[in-house]
């Protein structure tokens, strides 16, 4: 192909967008915000144990690998020049633990997930050693409970378990890092000089960082005993952290800046343009998570929110905050019908079935599969169906599952509305789940108000390569509210009367008071009853 046949496009931008089901990568062009080309990889989740969550950190950067490689054969066979991708961001999984070796550039066990349940007795160790057992007691400092959710009680499992780990520790050879870390680190030469950083974001879901000084908190790392020397550099969220390294057969990408780097949930935040005090999101991937930007203010919440950093894009960028609802499964319930019940072959099979259903016939489905997350904060939990009769059948159950996702959107959109005073008009959504019309329709009907998804639902992807393209240095992509793109929407609007809703959410909050206090940790350690 000559290269006066390419398609002139101006400055384009990656993304890698590496989730806890799957990993991508996207092209966008960083003047119209038009996604030109993508390729995704499904990645394993293993269970060696019954809550146990993890996932191969080779694994995962291969995918990354084989994702932009195809992108990028995908952008060529389109005649599109992939010299001019100018910038990389990227986006991850958060709270998902790390720990390898730099010498070797070999992780040094697997990636512990965010939906992982093992540390419930270091949680409970930890929480001896609070005064009054308060889980809340760093809330001021982080954000964040005391839960099996986030890094440090992974990272403190990691140390107390693996022989391995605690040996490369006293060798000064280890490093941690969520997933984000783990791939800057790769992607910009591992063992070779890779770049040892996190951005603000992901940095805030850990537990060991101070939200308002902006560093990690030798306090924090102390009551967890975790040695500083292992942490990343913490950096903003749009800058230059450094070049991609030759990976490509094709030399491509090599010497391109990553300069964006979001947790998920904050690079969908931006995405969706939500930066004005009061503009929220929900995207439906795994989990579910809704998120409220609080502005420069850090807001905490009376009734079990989180409070975050949203983003800091730039240096010398101030922080902006967010109020945060975390539901650990949403679309993890569609794969768990699909893989574990085998009652669909495909995921976009369950949408078909709850269609045929048009009802749940008085069957509630509480996925507690991880306990509850937010408002509840209930480790104890564990997934329940009730309201069984003979005459339900795996359609039901389906729809079932759908409404679950919205009954739990429900329970942190209210305890959002709660903390903020003003109550969401219409909810903005997106992640993979958006492209199920029938789980939209009932989300509004559930909600009682407009949910409104944009027609790019990509959002997550687009919101660090916004990131990575207002990277100083980089300036190829302009965050000024006069610049930024007006995106098309779908609108779905509630079409069942507010009492039948009322109902059917009493129901669900009843079925929510059953699965409590399920699990206890005085069960016999084989697994056994007597």
């Amino acid at each position: 192909m000559a290269a006066s046949d390419r398609v002139v496009l101006g400055p384009l931008v990656g993304s890698i967008d590496q989730g806890t089901s799957s990993s991508r990568f996207l092209v966008f062009n960083a003047k119209t915000a038009e996604l030109l080309s993508h390729h995704q990889v499904e990645i394993q989740q293993k269970f060696p144990k019954e809550g146990w969550v993890e996932q191969d950190p080779k694994e995962i950067l291969k995918s990354v690998h084989e994702c932009v490689e195809r992108t990028c054969e995908k952008l060529q066979q389109l005649n599109i020049d992939i010299t001019n991708i100018k910038a990389i961001g990227v986006s991850n999984q958060r709270e998902t633990t790390v720990v390898w070796d730099k010498t070797t550039g070999e992780p040094l066990y697997n990636a512990i997930v965010w939906l992982d349940l093992r540390t419930q007795s270091t949680v409970e160790r930890l929480l001896k050693r609070i005064p009054g057992n308060n889980k809340s007691f760093f809330k001021f400092r982080t954000g964040l409970p005391l839960s099996t959710y986030f890094s440090a009680v992974k990272l403190r499992w990691l140390l107390d378990n693996v022989e391995e780990i605690r040996r490369a520790v006293d060798d000064g050879r280890a490093m941690f890092g969520t997933i984000d870390s783990w791939l800057i680190w790769c992607l910009t030469g591992g063992k070779n000089g890779g770049v040892h950083c996190t951005d603000v974001t992901n940095a805030s879901r850990t537990m060991l960082f101070n939200i308002h000084s902006l560093d990690w908190d030798p306090e924090l790392c102390q009551f967890f005993d975790i040695p500083m020397e292992i942490l990343p550099k913490v950096r903003s969220s749009s800058e230059i952290y450094g070049l991609m390294v030759c990976f490509l057969k094709s030399g491509a990408l090599t010497g391109v800046p990553i300069s964006g780097c979001l947790g998920d949930q904050s690079a969908a935040l931006v995405g969706q343009m939500c930066f004005q005090d009061g503009q929220a999101k929900n995207t439906y991937g795994t989990g579910c998570f809704l998120l409220c930007n609080t502005g420069q203010k850090s807001v905490f919440s009376d009734h079990g929110l989180l409070t975050t950093i949203a983003y800091k894009l730039g240096r010398d960028k101030p922080v902006c905050y967010a109020l945060e609802g975390s539901v650990a499964i949403a679309g993890a319930v569609v794969r768990w019908l699909r893989d574990n019940l085998g009652i669909v072959k495909t995921s976009q099979e369950v949408e078909k079935l709850a269609a045929e259903a048009g009802t749940s016939y008085g069957c509630y489905f509480v996925p507690a599969f991880s306990g509850l997350y937010a408002p509840y904060w209930e480790p104890s939990a564990r997934g329940i169906i009730c309201g069984l009769t003979q005459f339900t059948n795996k359609n039901h159950i389906a729809f079932a599952a759908l409404e679950a996702v919205c009954f739990q959107t429900r329970e942190i959109l209210d305890a959002m509305n709660k903390d903020c005073g003003i109550p969401l008009s219409q909810l903005q959504v997106d992640g993979g789940m958006t492209n199920n019309k029938v789980l939209m329709q009932l989300q509004s009907d559930i909600l009682c108000i407009p949910v409104v998804k944009p027609s790019m639902p990509e959002t997550t992807a687009l919101g660090a390569a916004m990131a990575a393209g207002a990277a100083e240095g980089v300036g190829i992509w302009s965050l000024n509210p006069g610049d930024l793109t007006a995106v098309t929407c779908e609108r779905f609007e509630p079409q069942i009367n507010p009492e039948e809703s009322e109902y059917r959410y009493a129901r669900w909050k009843k079925a929510v008071m059953k699965s409590m206090d399920w699990e206890t940790s005085e069960a016999p350690s084989n697994g056994k009853l007597n």
